[in-house]
This record gives structure tokens, C-alpha cells and sequence, in this order.
């Protein structure tokens, strides 16, 4: 039998606490009765703001505080964004289930511009993705792209006072938080690849918990675990963290996944890019296929450089 309560790790931020209550609500009606209460936990991810987050450990810092509950017997499962799930799961875990794929697209917001081509000459952007940053410099090397951190309300209210004149953050995020008309343009993976995994959320468990596995496994969405798990293929070769610039988007083409992904150095002036596609059952393969064409281009050294 599953434990009694099923408890949720999440993290305190508002985005966070409404994925771990739309995965309690989606358990609940797969498994009618089911009582489920959720784990608030603080990282270090959310406590220290006021650096970029990759000086200080990367998002594997929100992941992270979420297993250690789960090792410590607080928690039963953790919801994670999957674009913060560093490539290699640890031997104690598992990540059996990613759950059906919202907008997994960048989002363009401005009060006063329509689209990053109408922002003027040394217009300040707001992202707290390099990944983000990288792609922005190179579209527009004139603009002054910034760190911003915090947790969605947090960037909105630094763009509304005037700080920035755009920022970028994800459609997900805004979406999901019933904030989606903030967003002033939806931006293509033509003009802004998205991070691994990014609009997909997963559910990590322990190794042994076979019933918990089987609980949650009703929720797993096997057109968005084959893309992911072409993406995520790319990041492990690459042994990339969550905060290197590093785009992987795949899509479902019938039966096939076609994959993109690119490496760029933080200035924007060298961008690697690489595609393939590949039979939907052959996704890390593709993904590992994708990582091995970066490399042979250079993306080694550009990587090298971030870390």
C-alpha cells in the first residue's frame, strides 16, 4: 500500500507550490480517496537572490533539498520543473514519470514593446538564464542584458517599477500561474531554443518504492518522456549543468523526433547549433548523435569556459 498520507516535496515559491498541487489533484483523480499533503521546503536556490544563480551551485540546488527530504523520510515524492533536473538522477532516485507538456517556449513581456526586434539600442533585458542571455546577444549584441532573479511575481513587479524594459522567463511559468496576458510575444524556438525539459514537469521517488512508482506511473505522458529523454540525452553527453548555455527542444513528427539543439558563448558572438531526427523509440541515441555534432564543432571549449 502507498504511505498514508502520499507527501509532496515542493518548494515554498508560488509556481512551485501550484505544480506539486496540480500533480496532487491529477493523483487524486487517478486514485479517488487518496490523501496526499504537501512538504514545503526551503533551498538554497531560493534563500540566496541577490547573485546570478549559477555562482552559487546552479538549479541542482532546488532538486537537491527536495531528495535530501525524501532521504530523510519527510517526503514521498518531489515534483520538479524537469529544465532543473540536472542530467544524471542519483542512484537512490528515480524519475519515472514526466507529466503531459505545457508551452514550452520563452515568453517576451513589455509594457512598452511588442517583440525583442522593436527594443532601441541599449535597452535593458532582464533573464536569470545564461541560456536565455546568450541568445538574446547574439539576435541583439547592442542590448544590456542583466541577471534577474526571484521567483515570477518577484521579475514582473523589478519590470512594472521600470528596471527593465523587457524581460524574458518562460510561457510555462506564466501560464500556469494564470498570469499568461503578461505575455507580449511567445517566442518560436526560432528566435529563443528552450532549455531541456523546460514546460514539462516530472515526479522524482525513491529507488524502492515500488508501490509509490506504481501510483504515480498513471500520469506519465509518453509523447513528452520521449522528447525530454531525447533533449536530456543531449545535456548528459555534454555533461552540461542547468546553468550553461544550452538549448535541446525536441518534437513528434508521427513517429519521429526531430531534435535542435545548440551551445553558445555567454557574449553571443559564437553559436553552435545541430539537429537531427530519428526514430521516437531511438531518443537518447538522437539526443547523444546531436551532443556528439556540438562537440565536434567546439562546444567543449565554449562550455569550458562557463564552468
Amino acid at each position: 500500500m502507498p504511505p498514508e498520507p502520499l507527501r509532496i516535496a515542493t518548494r515554498r515559491s508560488p509556481l512551485a507550490v501550484w505544480q506539486a498541487e496540480h500533480v496532487a489533484r491529477r493523483l487524486q483523480d487517478r486514485h479517488p480517496g487518496l490523501d496526499i499533503q504537501l512538504v514545503r521546503m526551503s533551498t538554497r536556490g531560493d534563500e540566496i537572490t541577490d547573485r546570478p544563480l549559477m555562482a552559487v551551485g546552479g538549479k541542482a540546488l532546488f532538486v537537491k533539498a527536495l531528495e535530501e527530504g525524501m532521504l530523510e523520510g519527510r517526503a514521498d515524492i518531489a515534483v520538479h520543473s524537469m529544465k532543473d533536473v540536472p542530467a544524471l538522477v542519483p542512484e537512490a532516485f528515480r524519475l519515472p514519470v514526466i507529466l503531459d507538456r505545457e508551452d514550452p517556449c520563452d515568453a517576451f513581456v513589455s509594457a512598452r514593446y511588442g517583440d525583442v526586434r522593436e527594443l532601441p539600442e541599449g535597452a535593458r533585458v532582464g533573464t536569470a538564464s545564461l541560456r536565455r542571455e546568450c541568445q538574446l546577444r547574439a539576435r541583439r549584441p547592442d542590448l544590456v542584458v542583466e541577471s534577474l532573479r526571484g521567483n515570477v511575481q518577484t521579475r514582473l513587479a523589478k519590470l512594472d517599477r521600470g528596471e527593465f524594459d523587457a524581460i524574458v522567463l518562460a510561457a510555462s511559468g506564466l501560464r500556469r500561474l494564470g498570469m499568461g496576458d503578461r505575455i507580449t510575444r511567445v517566442m518560436p524556438p526560432e528566435d529563443s531554443l528552450p532549455a531541456v525539459g523546460q514546460g514539462a514537469l516530472g515526479i522524482e521517488c525513491r529507488a524502492g518504492d515500488a508501490e509509490v512508482q506504481r501510483l504515480i506511473a498513471t500520469l506519465d505522458d509518453a509523447d513528452t518522456h520521449d522528447r525530454v529523454a531525447a533533449e536530456r540525452a543531449v545535456n548528459a553527453r555534454l555533461e552540461g549543468s542547468c546553468h550553461v548555455p544550452l538549448a535541446a527542444y525536441a518534437v513528434l513528427e508521427g513517429d519521429a523526433l526531430w531534435l535542435r539543439a545548440l551551445v553558445a558563448s555567454r557574449d553571443g558572438r559564437r553559436v553552435l547549433r545541430a539537429e537531427g531526427r530519428a526514430p521516437r523509440d531511438e531518443g537518447p541515441a538522437l539526443g547523444d548523435r546531436v551532443a556528439a555534432d556540438l562537440l565536434a564543432q567546439g562546444a567543449g571549449d565554449i562550455l569550458a569556459e562557463v564552468h
